[in-house]
């Protein structure tokens, strides 16, 4: 297909209420954020959830973070433990292996045909058997680091691990859970980040999470920053 999450998205718009896993082999405008192109190569993972959910968008996107420690799980379940220390969360959401990305999520609204009644699709892209190559963000593969999973085998434990975390999320457990397992899989604070914003670049240092998920970012005449939206880089210097 086109793209899993364009197909959910068409589900959604047809009257779908999900849940409902959509998930291709192969995909010919696959999407990442802000509209850029993800390239599915061959192997690789493809899987968007729709869920309906009875919330506003703006307490959905609480998902965004859920979404990267679902990957991350998904990902050490799939690599051999020797390599798993090597695992670390990107803000909002990309998974990278020995700094380089691995998986990466794609959360969107679907519709909301009411205030507290919205849908919600999200995108998963793990890079199992190849990557591509000559991006700004290098990336990487499960195959090359002693990952053997296949696509549908990728898929089953993607969809228990997001499962796992839905239902704890559905079933009230406070958003500051959620965020608390980010943090504990992003790393120590401290490490040097520029940030790409609409019409300027950001430079600071990684101070965690405010309480609403929000990346704080620790500039160097000591003020702070809280970034909502925007494209994360580790300094390489």
């Amino acid at each position: 297909m086109d793209s899993t999450n364009a197909e959910a998205r068409r589900r959604a718009e047809g009257g779908e209420p999900g849940p409902l896993w959509i998930w291709s082999l192969r995909q010919s405008a696959g999407r990442g954020r802000y509209g850029r192109q993800w390239q599915s190569q061959h192997g690789n993972l493809f899987a968007s959830l729709l869920i309906g959910l009875g919330c506003p968008l703006r307490t959905a996107g609480q998902l965004a973070l859920l979404a990267g420690v679902v990957a991350y799980d998904t990902a050490a379940k799939l690599l051999p433990e020797d390599v798993r220390p090597e695992l670390l969360l990107k803000w909002p959401n990309d998974v990278l292996l020995k700094g380089d990305k691995l998986a990466g999520m794609l959360l969107e609204g679907a519709s909301e045909a009411a205030p507290n009644r919205t849908k919600v699709v999200i995108g998963t892209g793990i890079n199992l058997a190849s990557c591509p190559a000559n991006l700004e963000q290098p990336a990487t593969s499960l195959a090359a680091h002693g990952g053997e999973a296949t696509p549908a085998a990728a898929f089953e434990t993607l969809a228990a691990v997001t499962d796992a975390w839905l239902s704890r999320w559905a079933e009230g457990v406070a958003f500051q859970t959620v965020r608390r397992a980010w943090l504990d899989r992003a790393g120590p604070t401290g490490r040097p980040l520029r940030v790409r914003l609409p019409g300027e670049e950001a430079e600071g240092t990684y101070a965690g999470l405010d309480s609403g998920g929000a990346l704080r970012l620790l500039m160097s005449d000591g003020a702070e920053r809280r970034i909502a939206a925007g494209d994360v880089f580790f300094a390489t210097s």
